[in-house]
């Protein structure tokens, strides 16, 4: 029996690989090549992508053999899912992969935010030496606003419950109790917060979530934390919001568009921008790489030979 034929797209970790290699015919592209993908897509039996690789209808088209598309990584706004599940092909991820890694940066903008690091150390590299200027606050004492309790909010919460920071959580959805937070309304999270961290997907209901009304009730004082997705932030009345001192700061490992290119946003002083660094461990790309090398293998069982399903 021919071995299933597996299109990678977008780089794995090499031992990912090279355990998928031992049961599959495996075929590597640049999946931001459109040309070189359609020409591989034609044998394909799984295609494993990453964020670098739009598997939109078109992509399918191509793929008649197609019977399971993994995205090594949590989301799944590259691939049109709707499309897939009516030609009946399985599509999954690896959502647990990066939390521990998104929760981690998430601590970091904040502690960074309230302690002005990025731009004291930018300034100290200029030679200047302006200790006043980026005087901080605590975080102990202060009100973490946690927006979207799912996995990463939770991790989050934990890190900065350890702070002594009092947490709200707004999220219809989650159940909270027993986890030493306050479940409250958006707008009262917003009016009381001294951060507000958004962990939340992006759909239809939460893009522009955090619009001009949303940003006018946070604190003079206080700072936003965007490491869930752009487009959930309205980033003109962030941009206008934050010229006007209300609130006081942003950072943001997600973009409305990425790379978002010259931004009036991020050449804000008071804007600490990265460039989607969330998932960016060794850690959670070896681990999303095993999940999603484990679930098309486990799609493509009935084509595999007995020696690599014992295996």
């Amino acid at each position: 029996m021919p071995s299933p034929i597996v299109i990678v797209s977008d780089a794995l970790p090499g031992d990912t690989v090279t355990a998928l290699q031992a049961a599959c015919d495996v075929r590597q592209v640049d999946g931001r090549d459109r040309p070189a993908l359609f020409a591989a897509l034609p044998d394909a039996d799984a295609l494993i992508v990453r964020s670098g690789t739009r598997v939109d209808a078109e992509v399918l088209d191509r793929a008649p053999r197609l019977r399971v598309v993994a995205r090594a990584g949590a989301g799944l706004d590259n691939v049109d899912t709707a499309t897939a599940r009516a030609r009946g092909i399985t599509v999954v991820n690896a959502p647990d992969s990066n939390t521990v890694s998104v929760a981690e940066l998430t601590v970091g903008l904040v502690v960074a935010s309230a302690r002005h690091i990025t731009a004291a150390a930018r300034s100290l590299a200029d030679g200047e030496w302006r200790r006043s200027d980026f005087t901080g606050t605590e975080l102990a004492g202060r009100t973490l606003g946690i927006v979207g309790y799912g996995r990463v909010g939770r991790q989050v919460a934990r890190r900065l419950a350890a702070f002594d920071m009092r947490i709200l959580v707004h999220d219809p959805y989650a159940d909270t109790s027993g986890d030493g937070v306050r479940a409250t309304g958006l707008d009262e999270l917003l009016l009381t917060s001294d951060v507000v961290t958004l962990h939340l997907p992006k759909s239809p209901a939460t893009t522009g979530l955090i619009g001009a009304r949303e940003l006018s009730l946070m604190k003079p004082t206080a700072y936003l934390v965007n490491t869930a997705r752009g487009g959930i932030v309205d980033e003109t009345a962030l941009t206008r919001a934050l010229r006007e001192g209300r609130p006081a700061g942003a950072a943001l490992d997600v973009h409305t568009t990425e790379p978002p290119g010259p931004s009036p946003l991020l050449a804000l002083p008071n804007v600490l921008g990265l460039p989607h660094l969330g998932a960016g461990t060794y850690d959670a790309q070896l681990r999303a790489g095993q999940e999603a090398v484990r679930k098309v293998l486990a799609e493509l069982a009935p084509l595999l030979a007995p020696a690599s399903t014992a295996a």
